[in-house]
């Protein structure tokens, strides 16, 4: 009896590695179609405005102002995409504007605190805050919907009773921090702001080292990595952006407005927070998942937590920037300042049901919002229209942000 014939499995053969070279620059396009949608957006808005001013838009002086008179936007708007990535809404950081501000401004007229001390115990007042909703949204298990919908009710009340009347007369050094601008202690090149141009050039160059950098780590790893061409357009529309608001700012008679710095080093803290951190990544997981997240070891209640602490703390600097702005202490200080950050935040690609969201994404929207007062203003339109007009561009980015996800289902 022969023996039973056995038929050999062939051996599976590895198949040829592929060198990693990033995909095709259409794929990349089509899946970042909102990200750069926003930024066209962004540049067609400020070219239309260009052309219906007169060119008043991008004068290099209204390119200051809009810095200074935004700012809060901007600060405000990096708390808010956490807040919303992580799926709550805060609805309380325009009155916490309006009760930090009130306090910074008594601290500075009535206990006669010298004001970099009243900066720093205000911002620490809006950590408190923090902590008081984060603790009834973490711990308490209440939605931050409702939650914040309190602590606006809340603070405002607290800020009218603290301002029962505007508070004025604030120092000149602390007026400066939204009004000021840096020293020109580099002289001038030619007509420009010679501390402008090398903190300009200096951005360009960090960013382009960064971003060479990161690109070097992923292929390293072998990981994915966006194709060649757009890594150097992306770099080339970064040159070329940075280097229009260098000039814009270098040209105009103050130069680099004081709180550009401070909204640019919050940006590069909270972008590395959010994209190379343990607890940015928890707040991604959380919003995408959050079964998911609790079943992987997230500490959500303490994430939870941190977060409101981390939007008291934003919302006592947009206070100190407000109250600088204004130079006096007012109640009605922060009004519809949480929609604007919400607004900007939508606009800028956060996603309404959370786990997706960029920093640099929301500061796009901000500067959206920025650009359509101004524009809007210039041209002397009515005030109300102008809500309008916000109003359905808010839709607008949120139906794209739908679109998006029910065409990639």
């Amino acid at each position: 009896m022969s023996a039973p014939t056995t038929l050999e499995q062939p051996t599976a053969q590895p198949e040829p590695s592929k060198k990693n070279n990033g995909g095709s620059l259409k794929a990349y396009l089509g899946q970042n179609i909102q990200q750069y949608g926003m930024i066209a957006a962004l540049l067609v808005i400020v070219a239309i405005f260009q052309v219906t001013t007169d060119g008043l838009m991008l004068n290099p002086d209204n390119i200051a102002a809009l810095i200074q008179q935004n700012a809060y936007v901007f600060i405000l708007t990096i708390g808010m995409v956490m807040v919303i990535v992580a799926g709550h809404i805060d609805l309380s950081v325009g009155s916490v504007v309006a009760f930090v501000g009130g306090i910074c401004a008594v601290l500075i007229t009535d206990f006669e605190l010298s004001w970099p001390l009243a900066v720093a115990l205000s911002v620490l007042v809006g950590g408190l805050v923090g902590c008081w909703q984060g603790f009834w949204v973490a711990y308490a298990g209440i939605p931050a919907f409702i939650v914040t919908l309190g602590g606006m009710l809340l603070f405002r009340g607290l800020a009218i009773v603290i301002l029962d009347q505007t508070i004025a007369g604030l120092p000149g050094g602390f007026n400066d921090i939204s009004n000021g601008s840096l020293p020109a202690a580099l002289g001038y090149i030619g007509n420009l702001d010679g501390i402008t141009v090398f903190i300009g050039v200096f951005a360009f160059v960090g960013l382009a080292l960064a971003q060479i950098r990161a690109r070097g780590e992923l292929k390293k790893l072998d990981l994915h990595t966006e194709p060649f061409a757009a890594f150097i357009g992306k770099l080339v529309l970064s040159a070329l952006a940075i280097g229009a608001i260098t000039y814009l700012l270098a040209s105009s008679a103050a130069g680099t407005p004081i709180v550009l710095i401070i909204v640019g080093v919050l940006v590069l803290i909270y972008t590395f927070l959010m994209n190379n951190t343990i607890f940015g990544r928890h707040i991604y997981a959380m919003g995408g998942n959050l079964p998911a997240a609790m079943l992987s070891g997230v500490k959500t209640k303490r994430v939870n937590f941190l977060i409101f602490v981390n939007m008291g703390l934003l919302a006592g600097v947009a206070a100190v920037v407000t109250t600088s702005r204004a130079g006096a202490g007012i109640a009605a200080a922060g009004t519809n300042y949480e929609l604007d950050a919400i607004a900007a935040a939508f606009i800028g690609g956060t996603s309404v049901n959370g786990g997706i969201g960029k920093i640099t994404g929301a500061i796009i929207g901000a500067l959206i919002m920025g650009v359509l007062n101004m524009g809007l203003s210039i041209m002397g339109t009515d005030p109300a229209y102008q809500q309008v007009i916000k109003g359905l561009v808010l839709i607008a980015a949120v139906a794209l942000d739908i679109l998006n996800k029910r065409r990639g289902k």
